[in-house]
């Protein structure tokens, strides 16, 4: 699932791509901004675990799980 983290004063998004279902990320960003948690952390699909103050998120986009195409027929 490709997960887009958007922070403020910072004019790049970060993109990771994520084992987690929308539910997992969707708790784990409320959480965050809901004051349970100082940090939102999310592990991407290589095991790199990405670490965001909750005050610094502008939004977050949870997009829909990809699958990988292999060849070149047109569908």
């Amino acid at each position: 699932m490709e997960v887009k983290i958007g922070v403020q004063h910072t004019p790049r998004e970060i993109v990771l791509e994520s084992g987690l279902s929308a539910e997992d990320v969707e708790s784990a960003v409320a959480a965050a901004l809901g004051g349970k948690a100082e940090l939102l952390s999310l592990t991407d699909d290589k095991g790199r675990k990405v670490l965001v103050p909750a005050d610094r998120i502008a939004y977050v986009e949870i997009g829909e799980p990809t699958t990988r195409r292999v060849g070149f027929g047109a569908l």
